[in-house]
């Protein structure tokens, strides 16, 4: 099933996010992880793909197992940095032979050994060249592309990133993706601004549940987060015992999506990564509301 047609139903609904393992020696336990999660029916569920490709076969493996044994749809992650348009084109076909319908189409992150890199020479430079060669030689994928409430990193401001987001929408990208945000607020505001920049795709916000005081420092490097002094008071206060950390960061993570849903989002991407438990738990949180 495409995601966009799941997203037209109007219903509320909560999908996953996983990643497969870095070594085949994890798989197995990846593998069982991310079926626990198929388990409890979200809507899709989507595998990411590491940096480089490394376990882009890791990825469509994962992929299709849960599409085959649970029924659940999917979306496999393929991302273009430093790749030739032949090597995208072989994970194309194999998506395609998957029987997997839906692709999130990402730039991905720049490998350390790459860092200033002439990437004038690149086959793809920027995700908008991935959408525009997926609808070239695979028009009946559905394509979704990832959006940034705050800013993406590498953009001078918040004006050029919408720019630059209609450009990726406009050559065919279907549904956006957010990337972690921890005020609500911060979203509205985005939406009203694509909104009125002529994005009318939908747009499924991320949550992403910290679990642990570690995980803080990493997702401020990663996306360049504002944390709220409302969510750096529960770190404050809660940090230091794991078990009430990942108890608090739960409930955080869910009073965001709740309070999502309360505003006419019927949407709502988590984070979950492999933690069959933290998908669990967010789930039964919101099984009244999600009925």
């Amino acid at each position: 099933m495409k995601i966009t047609d799941i997203l037209k139903n109007g219903k509320l609904s909560l999908s996953f996010e996983v990643f497969p393992p870095k070594t085949e020696t994890a798989f197995e336990s990846v593998k069982t992880a991310t079926e626990e999660i198929a388990r409890l029916r979200p809507s899709f569920m989507s595998v990411t793909y590491g940096a480089g490709g490394g376990t882009s076969k890791y990825t469509l493996d994962i992929a299709k197992n849960i599409k085959e044994a649970y029924g659940v749809p999917t979306i496999a992650h393929l991302t273009c940095v430093s790749s030739t348009r032949e090597t995208v084109h072989e994970k194309i076909a194999a998506i395609e032979e998957a029987g997997i319908q839906n692709i999130m189409a990402l730039r991905g992150d720049i490998p350390p050994y790459l860092e200033g890199a002439n990437r004038s020479q690149w086959d793809y430079r920027h995700a908008v060249d991935l959408v525009r060669e997926l609808k070239e030689c695979r028009s009946d994928f559905c394509i979704g592309g990832a959006c940034y409430p705050e800013i993406h990193p590498e953009s001078e401001n918040q004006k050029e990133d919408i720019k630059y987001l209609l450009e990726k929408v406009e050559a065919g990208c279907e549904f956006l993706t957010t990337q972690m945000f921890f005020d609500n607020n911060l979203l509205y505001n985005f939406l009203y601004k694509i909104r009125e920049a002529g994005i009318t795709v939908p747009v499924i916000p991320g949550i992403m549940p910290i679990t642990n005081a570690n995980q803080v420092e990493r997702a401020m490097k990663l996306s360049g987060s504002f944390m709220p002094q409302r969510f750096k008071s529960l770190v404050d206060k809660f940090g230091s015992d794991p078990a009430a950390m990942k108890q608090a960061g739960i409930a955080y993570a869910t009073d965001q999506i709740i309070d999502l849903y309360a505003n006419g989002i019927t949407n709502v991407h988590v984070y979950s990564m492999n933690k069959p438990d933290i998908a669990e738990k967010i789930q039964a949180n919101l099984s009244d509301i999600l009925k």
